[in-house]
C-alpha cells in the first residue's frame, strides 16, 4: 500500500513538474513595460538591420509564418496600404519569418512591398521573441506582433493576430499610445 502511494506521489510530482516546466517555457517571451530584446538580422536588401537603428521611432515588429502564403500576404498588403499612417505616426515596420533574403526579395517585389522584412533563418530572434511554431515538422514564425515604443520599451502584443484585421488593431493602439503620452 505504502508504495503505491510513493509510486502516485511521483507520478504526481513529475506531471507538475512537466506542467510547470511546459508552460514557463511557453510564456518565456518579452513582457509589456521591459526593453525589447535587441538583435541584428539580414533585411531583403541582405543587410544588417537592428532594432536599435529605429531608436527614437514606435517599431512594429510582426512575426509571420511564410512568404507567398495568403495570410500573410494579406497581411503584408494591409501594413504597406497603411504605412503613410504609420510614417505619420513615427512608426515603422518591420516583418520577421524563418525565410532567407531572397525569399523575401521576391516576396517584397512581387507584392510591392516598401517596409523592411528580415531573415530569421537560424529562428534565434523568432525564439528570444517565443514566436517559434512548428508545422508539419517544419519550424516558422508564429504569427504575433510586438509594438515597441520610441525608447525602446514593449507596449503591446498581439498573439492572436487575424491577418485581414491587423493593421486597423495596430494603428488603433499606436494612437491610443500616442494619445495618451500627448495628454502627460
Amino acid at each position: 500500500m505504502k508504495l503505491g502511494s510513493m509510486t502516485f506521489a511521483v507520478v504526481a510530482f513529475l506531471a507538475i513538474a512537466a506542467a510547470v516546466s511546459f508552460s514557463s517555457s511557453a510564456n518565456s517571451g518579452p513582457a509589456v513595460g521591459v526593453a525589447a530584446p535587441d538583435f541584428t538580422l539580414n533585411s531583403q536588401e541582405g543587410k544588417p538591420i537592428s532594432l536599435h537603428d529605429f531608436k527614437g521611432k514606435w517599431v512594429v515588429l510582426y512575426f509571420y509564418p511564410k512568404d507567398f502564403t495568403t495570410g500573410c500576404t494579406v497581411e503584408a498588403h494591409n501594413f504597406q496600404r497603411d504605412l503613410t499612417q504609420y510614417e505619420q505616426k513615427n512608426a515603422v515596420i518591420v516583418g520577421v519569418s524563418v525565410q532567407d533574403e531572397d525569399s523575401h526579395q521576391k516576396f517584397c517585389t512581387k507584392e510591392g512591398l516598401s517596409f523592411k522584412l528580415l531573415a530569421d533563418t537560424k529562428q534565434e530572434v523568432s525564439a528570444q521573441y517565443d514566436s517559434v511554431m512548428t508545422y508539419n515538422e517544419a519550424k516558422y514564425s508564429a504569427r504575433h506582433t510586438f509594438l515597441i515604443d520610441p525608447q525602446g520599451k514593449l507596449r503591446k502584443v498581439w498573439l492572436e493576430v487575424k491577418p485581414d484585421k491587423h493593421s486597423e488593431e495596430v494603428l488603433a493602439a499606436l494612437t491610443q499610445f500616442q494619445g495618451a503620452t500627448a495628454s502627460k
